[in-house]
């Protein structure tokens, strides 16, 4: 007899049957359950019959993911992957063009199913889809389902894309040039073209020759956010996937035809707001392009190079007289020239050079430097001779200013850091302003000079300064600015008092008084505040989130949605598309009880993190957690789309569990709930010192003969 473990209560339908109630043996042969079923309703040959999920996407059941049927699934009796494969190829090739049509709009959606996809590359149908889209003979509708179905099958990994023609590619990428190719099937040739990009060296190449950068910046131009997309992501393939001779190409190009404006024009003051994907390859974008600046970070000044020699004493001379420097003796020259090294503010005035050594930021601190000098020559000359002229300690030394501001900047804006696979964070005055980097310096040296004074630093206060001045740019990068006219005009208004006073108004927030009376109220709110941040974890697992499955392929991977039920004991999760917002809970086909939930995982220790073989960047290895249950043989693995979902979704599993909560985000928030309470609880204690311990309680009297009894009065 089967044990009950073993043993999976679900229904099977059929159009035109009554359903069928079966206990499924999952130690049972699949073909015997089938053979079963076939005889339930009297169906000769179930060999030609399958097994598929009713809801949401209809999976055909094989050996290897049967183990997922759950208890009270409903399955579907269908043809046999085998028989649709077929079917559906000889309607592909009918003579009815409408047959045509319907037959690859069903492998468009079937071919999802990896089952479906094996069996229809065996019979051919690939080489099939390919010659349709070499001969192009179909109607934009007919090629539209196609490619879909095409890319349906190619995303399973079975056929290599580098396997595919000349001819083929040449096709795909004409589609996307020619301006007859409707929208749906420009949308999914340009995917198609990404995927080649980003699977081999020799495609990229054939890609690159046959898609011109033109017409991928005039698809940056259209209304269509998903075409925007789909070529922003191909422009993103194409850039990471070069080696650095042709990304020095097509980025010279770029810059030589205005790309950045068109994105700003087109995309970022665009009617429509940008989704995650954009956003993503935004941010892919600008890292790639500040990255260029990373060989000059990583490179120190040499102090043979007459070149960087001439750059150095060029700084030395637009800020002072030299007319009369020719006419000095060589031992005069060269104590004029360390007396005014020195005035510059290097550290070593006698031989400059050596500062700009340390990397980073290494030669990129002489290039912001001189920038600064060349565009600027007024700013420049006035910072120099301002501080050069004071006598009272207080003087801003601009060499030793600059290259440190210049290793900030390179921080702020992560340059030689790769990006990331989930990184969306960028700056809008990126795309607004030519030289970024340089122009941004050009603002916070004179930032950092107007700092020093309000602090009234002396050499000994230069770190202080620095802190203050990396916060000051911080802050303001931070409300992301549009423009460096605004960034200007924000940075400067946020001065040293301001500065001050927000570190007041934080740890104000943060800090609140250490009396022991207060630390026992708190401890005492403890209880009912973590109760009340339970209950908003397990009601924000009952409205759900969506999470996006995250492969090494292609970014564009599927979406799935999970949500607890409102009765706290099933999850129930499943695959949606990405236009649905918040899916009804009975859309969504798989669930798990919670009484199943055997324990919670975090980062590295997740199944899905330890498959990817260390291949995955700390920033998603602090997005994943995974939950095992049954016997903890199985695992739902997740990867939150932020920090603070994945704050909510493993605090609300672990008071599912029983477990305490221990994210950062439930301690801020309890910290605030704390703060809150406890200041509604003094406001009538305003100004009233709270004494360190309790009052001593007196004796008690000798006797009670002061006492006067009402109760004999009034008798």
């Amino acid at each position: 007899m089967p044990q009950q473990k073993d043993i999976v209560k679900i229904a099977i339908q059929m159009p035109g049957a009554y359903p069928q109630l079966i206990q499924l043996d999952q130690k049972k042969p699949l073909s015997a359950v089938i053979k079963a079923v076939c005889e339930g309703w009297n169906l000769p040959g179930p060999e030609n019959y399958a097994l598929q999920y009713a809801d949401g996407v209809q999976l055909y059941i094989t050996e290897s993911n049967r183990l997922d049927i759950k208890n009270g699934c409903i399955l579907r009796l269908t043809k046999a992957p085998g028989c649709s494969a077929e079917a559906l190829k000889k309607g592909i090739q009918s003579a009815d063009g409408g047959v045509r049509c319907e037959s690859l709009k069903e492998l468009a959606s079937i071919s999802r199913d990896v089952t479906f996809a094996q069996e229809f590359i065996n019979r051919g149908g690939h080489t099939l889809l390919v010659k349709i889209v070499e001969d192009s003979k179909e109607s934009n509708q007919i090629m539209t389902h196609t490619l879909t179905g095409f890319m349906e099958l190619m995303d399973h990994g079975i056929v290599s894309w580098e396997n595919l023609s000349a001819v083929f590619i040449k096709k795909i990428s004409g589609f996307v040039s020619s301006r007859s190719t409707d929208e749906a099937m420009q949308q999914v040739s340009l995917d198609i073209l990404e995927n080649m990009v980003l699977s081999s060296r020799k495609l990229f190449l054939q890609v690159k020759q046959e898609v011109t950068m033109e017409k991928l910046i005039a698809h940056l131009q259209v209304e269509n956010q998903q075409i925007q997309t789909k070529a922003m992501a191909l422009l993103m393939a194409l850039l990471q996937t070069a080696d650095d001779s042709d990304r020095q190409e097509i980025f010279a190009f770029l810059n030589k035809k205005n790309l950045r404006q068109y994105i700003y024009k087109n995309i970022i003051l665009g009617s429509s707001p940008i989704q995650d994907e954009m956003a993503h390859y935004l941010y892919v974008l600008q890292s790639l392009t500040l990255n260029h600046l990373e060989a000059r970070m990583r490179t120190p000044l040499d102090c043979y190079s007459q070149e960087q020699r001439d750059i150095l004493h060029g700084l030395r001379q637009a800020a002072f007289e030299t007319e009369s420097e020719n006419s000095l003796s060589h031992e005069r020259r060269r104590s004029l020239c360390a007396k005014e090294f020195k005035k510059l503010g290097f550290s070593n005035n006698s031989n400059p050079g050596q500062d700009l050594v340390r990397t980073p930021p290494g030669l990129l601190a002489l290039d912001t430097m001189y920038y600064f000098a060349a565009r600027y020559p007024d700013a420049y000359s006035r910072f120099v001779l301002e501080n050069s002229s004071r006598e009272d300690k207080h003087e801003c030394p601009f060499a030793r200013s600059s290259i440190q501001l210049t290793l900030i900047l390179c921080e702020i804006l992560r340059i030689g850091e790769a990006p990331s696979e989930t990184g969306s964070n960028y700056h809008l005055i990126f795309f607004s302003q030519d030289r970024l980097l340089e122009e941004l310096f050009c603002v916070c040296i004179q930032l950092l000079n107007k700092t020093w004074k309000e602090m009234r630093a002396t050499q000994e206060d230069f770190d202080k300064v620095m802190q203050v001045v990396k916060e000051q740019i911080t802050r303001t990068l931070a409300s992301r600015p549009t423009s460096l006219e605004l960034f200007k005009n924000k940075v400067n208004a946020l001065n040293y008092s301001e500065i001050l006073k927000l570190r007041q108004t934080e740890r104000l927030h943060q800090e609140e008084t250490l009396a022991p009376p207060v630390l026992e109220l708190k401890e005492r709110l403890k209880p009912e505040l973590l109760e009340l941040i339970r209950q908003q974890r397990l009601n924000r697992l009952c409205q759900g989130t969506m999470f996006r499955k995250i492969s090494s392929r292609r970014r564009q991977d599927k979406l799935w949605y999970c949500r607890l039920s409102p009765n706290h004991k099933m999850l129930h999760y499943g695959d949606v598309e990405e236009e649905a917002d918040n899916p009804a809970i009975e859309t969504l086909q798989e669930k798990i009880p919670v009484a199943d939930i055997k324990g919670l995982l975090t980062g590295k220790d997740c199944p899905h993190m330890k498959e990817s073989k260390g291949k995955q960047t700390k920033e998603v290895l602090d997005l994943a957690f995974s939950i095992t249950y049954d016997v903890e043989e199985y695992s739902l693995n997740f990867i939150a789309p932020s920090r603070t979902d994945f704050c909510l979704w493993t605090d609300g599993l672990s008071v599912l569990l029983g477990r305490d909560m221990s994210s950062e985000s439930m301690r801020s928030e309890l910290e605030i709930l704390l703060s809150m309470e406890i200041k509604l609880r003094l406001l009538d204690l305003e100004n009233v010192p709270i004494p360190e311990s309790a009052p001593v309680v007196p004796k008690p009297p000798s006797n009670y003969n002061f006492c006067y009894d009402f109760s004999q009065t009034e008798q």
